[in-house]
């Protein structure tokens, strides 16, 4: 981490998440939004717009159903408020002179209204960095691509950070700590699950997969022993074949083994529909469908300690970079053959 001594330089941080409908009326083009992405619907723009507007049309009904069972409209907003406000504690109690701005992809605030607000600010120095732990074509870059295209400053952009200490460090705890509340049931089968992708993306070469693997690999050494530890899949849409294991179908196998369920949204930072509706609501049920005496999922990692800390070590690390994109280890981290991996640094760059 840096410790150089800035004395009063201005650093805006910049939070990128997806966003999410305010209230039932913003659901379908919320999911419009969503789905006319070039990076979400890969087809040439009139197939893209028709697709959107049937799929928006066709899920709005019961998505605003599952979004009623959270108060109407998705809390992926203020909690991603409250994750700036805690990075930016966390950095001024480290002497720095903060801001951080929130920019959504899918709904407000837009890209476009953030640079207003960064440029009126005035900072001396941008840290771009996505509440996307590991990097994907569909999340990361559909974001930072929003950002230059509203004519946002560039700064320093903090690609991903998949195998973070404090990270890892924070999602074991999570785990463990809902274990012992539940008095340590016996036979565990821990479940990582991650935000599935179309096959098809991966197999392009997007590294999101293979960074959610790298994540649970780092998190396995540091969970109980005996338990059995499964990364797979959840949110599956459409007719395309998505990568797998899916997260409903381990679950079911799970319950007619006996197994007791822990579940962790390894690949989700905060509570939204896929943990408070999907997570708790259907899969729970699914399981209580197959048999399963035991379902317990730990909480996505807001504001905790650790993954603030987290934040503010990757603003630091990058507030003394002088390039324009980092990882959390400062090169690239994806094997080479991700070739949508955007940092193309050397092993040898990546060591000195």
């Amino acid at each position: 981490m840096s410790s150089q001594n800035l004395g009063g330089q201005k650093i805006a941080v910049v939070l990128f998440n997806l966003g999410g409908p305010d209230g039932p009326d913003d659901v379908q083009p919320f999911l419009q939004n969503l789905f006319s992405d070039k990076a979400i619907i890969r087809s040439p723009l009139p197939v893209r717009f028709l697709v959107s507007r049937l799929i928006s049309k066709t899920r709005a009904p019961s998505a605003r159903e599952n979004y009623a069972r959270m108060g109407g409209g998705s809390p992926l907003l203020p909690e991603t408020r409250k994750q700036a406000a805690a990075l930016d504690a966390e950095l001024t109690k480290r002497g720095r002179v903060v801001k951080s701005f929130i920019a959504m992809r899918y709904w407000k605030p837009y890209a476009a209204e953030v640079v207003r607000e960064v440029k009126a600010w005035g900072p001396d120095k941008v840290i771009l960095l996505p509440l996307y732990p590991q990097f994907s074509s569909t999340t990361t870059a559909s974001s930072l691509k929003s950002w230059k295209e509203a004519g946002g400053p560039e700064g320093v952009t903090v690609c991903c950070y998949p195998d973070g200490d404090k990270f890892i460090a924070a999602h074991a705890r999570k785990l463990i700590e809902t274990w012992e509340a539940a008095g340590k049931p016996a036979n565990v089968r821990c479940l990582l699950s991650a935000h599935g992708l179309p096959e098809m993306v991966v197999k392009a070469g997007d590294p999101y997969q293979w960074q959610v693997e790298l994540t649970a690999s780092k998190l396995k050494p540091l969970l109980p022993a005996e338990w059995e530890v499964e990364v797979c899949y959840q949110s599956r849409v459409g007719p395309l074949k998505w990568i797998g294991p899916p997260t409903d179908a381990c679950i079911e196998k799970a319950a007619k083994e006996g197994k007791a369920i822990l579940l962790s949204p390894v690949a989700f930072v905060s509570e939204h529909i896929e943990t408070l509706v999907e997570l708790d609501i259907e899969y729970r049920h699914l399981a209580d469908q197959h048999g399963a005496k035991v379902y317990l999922r730990a909480p996505a990692l807001g504001v905790d300690a650790g993954f603030v800390e987290t934040l503010a070590d990757l603003v630091e690390d990058a507030v003394g970079e002088t390039a324009k994109l980092r990882s959390s280890c400062g090169g690239r981290i994806c094997p080479a053959n991700w070739k949508d991996c955007p940092n193309h640094r050397t092993a040898a760059n990546k060591a000195a």
